[in-house]
């Protein structure tokens, strides 16, 4: 389904920055129009290439070339600017602020078949599509515990671990910030993050013996598909 356009003004020049991840947010609002709305507004200085309702319609609002205003302060392997090397996509949902709920079937397809196609546009590597709170754990919450991250990994957007050997917690810190995290960033706020995306059961932040066979698993997931990518 091609999505319907709604040009946003707020976006400039990423520069010469390659595109190399997909970040995925829900809205945080009471409605899909109001998110609209505000994501179209000069004042607010927010946007997204991209939002999804609950029905499925997607919306175009920057064009992918472009830098859109999504992740604010963040962080990823070293990079700052991640508005300036990301395609960033909302999902309609009011989140934890405003009734947090489970992401509709409808907009779950259309999330799938949009991000698809821009993983065939884009060499974004699976390690690198990730949450707004993988970005910016201090800040940030979404999509939160109730996306269907493992689902999309069996799509092939994104990665989902099995249990690997536990490293023991003096590793934690060093091992997430191998993935990505921001190593600055309190260790709590870190793990909260990491288990809204790949521990969702239960989430604590908490390194215990699950959180870290889990987060053992992605390294060896992640230390493969960098592999089989050279």
């Amino acid at each position: 389904m091609k999505p319907v356009d709604h040009p946003s003004p707020n976006w400039d020049s990423r520069g010469d920055t390659p595109i190399d991840m997909l970040v995925l947010h829900y809205t945080g609002m009471p409605s899909g129009e109001a998110a609209l709305a505000w994501m179209c507004d000069p004042a607010a200085k927010v946007s997204a290439h991209y939002m999804i309702d609950e029905d499925g319609t997607a919306y175009a609002l920057v064009p992918e070339a472009a830098r859109a205003w999504h992740a604010g302060v963040s962080y990823w392997a070293g990079a700052r600017d991640i508005n300036a090397r990301s395609i960033g996509i909302e999902l309609v949902n009011p989140g934890h602020e405003f009734g947090y709920r489970a992401f509709p079937e409808a907009q779950v397809a259309a999330l799938i078949e949009l991000a698809s196609g821009i993983l065939a546009r884009h060499p974004i590597p699976a390690w690198r599509v990730l949450g707004h709170s993988d970005v910016a754990p201090m800040r940030k919450d979404d999509p939160g515990e109730l996306f269907p991250w493992a689902r999309l990994a069996g799509e092939g957007i994104g990665l989902w671990p099995t249990r690997g050997d536990d490293r023991g917690e003096a590793k934690v810190t060093a091992l997430l910030a191998r993935f990505g995290y921001d190593p600055d960033a309190p260790m709590e706020k870190t793990v909260t993050s990491f288990q809204r995306h790949f521990r969702p059961t239960r989430v604590d932040g908490m390194a215990d013996a699950e959180t870290r066979a889990l987060l053992a698993g992605l390294i060896a997931l992640y230390d493969a598909k960098k592999g089989d990518a050279r």
